[in-house]
């Protein structure tokens, strides 16, 4: 297709990093040392559910996020973990691993002159740490930490328009609906909806292209 974009922007876990095996590995692999058995399924069902209701209470560092969720999650499904050893969460998130499709993707994008970017709900420290299994730079980094915010609210996408991308031509990809799809469209931003579950849509969540994965992304832009 002809080219209708300058600037591609991601959400980083979840859509870049796969963060359900990093989350389930932490969390089986931490039970297992105090003898207690998880289900992958229910720790991944359980995070979900209890991250967002965690972002939304108030405004804390995302590794406090990361720490208060574990804490809620292990004693919800049956495992009395102490506050103080629930920080195994966060310390495990430097060794998440990118997408298999990831890397070549981004590589593709870049070479074909798209400016890059992750808007992402992270602490700069921990996206830092992250940044180590990317083969390519971004040209725009928004955090969490710097808005002091949490997606599906509309800081990041507000912050990387007025301070970084300007009237150029952007879009939007991620895998989360509910958290990126849902608030880009409504200020008006194209999106491309990484949706490797195959999962519905949400009201409002209709996204500008819809892709199984990062490498269909690659093929459709990069062409």
């Amino acid at each position: 297709m002809p080219r209708q974009y300058d600037v591609v922007t991601f959400d980083c876990y979840g859509t870049l990093i796969d963060w359900e095996t990093g989350i389930g590995d932490a969390f089986v692999r931490a039970a297992s040392e105090d003898g207690v058995t998880l289900d992958r399924d229910e720790v991944l069902r359980a995070y979900a559910e209890t991250e967002e209701v965690v972002e939304h209470e108030q405004y804390r560092p995302y590794v406090d996020v990361l720490t208060e969720t574990a804490t809620r999650v292990a004693r919800a499904l049956g495992w009395p973990l102490a506050y103080e050893r629930a920080t195994f969460l966060a310390s495990s998130l430097p060794e998440w691993c990118a997408f298999p499709d990831t890397n070549a993707a981004l590589e593709r994008l870049r070479d074909a002159g798209y400016k890059l970017g992750i808007l992402s709900n992270i602490d700069d420290v921990l996206l830092a740490a992250t940044r180590r299994h990317f083969t390519v730079d971004f040209d725009i980094i928004v955090t969490a930490q710097q808005v002091r915010s949490y997606k599906p609210g509309y800081a990041h996408f507000l912050t990387a328009r007025q301070q970084h991308i300007g009237d150029q031509r952007w879009l939007h990809a991620a895998q989360s609906n509910v958290h990126d799809i849902v608030p880009a469209n409504a200020l008006g931003i194209p999106t491309a909806w990484i949706n490797r579950h195959a999962r519905p849509a949400l009201p409002g969540g209709t996204p500008t292209y819809e892709l199984r994965d990062l490498a269909g992304l690659a093929d459709l832009l990069a062409q």
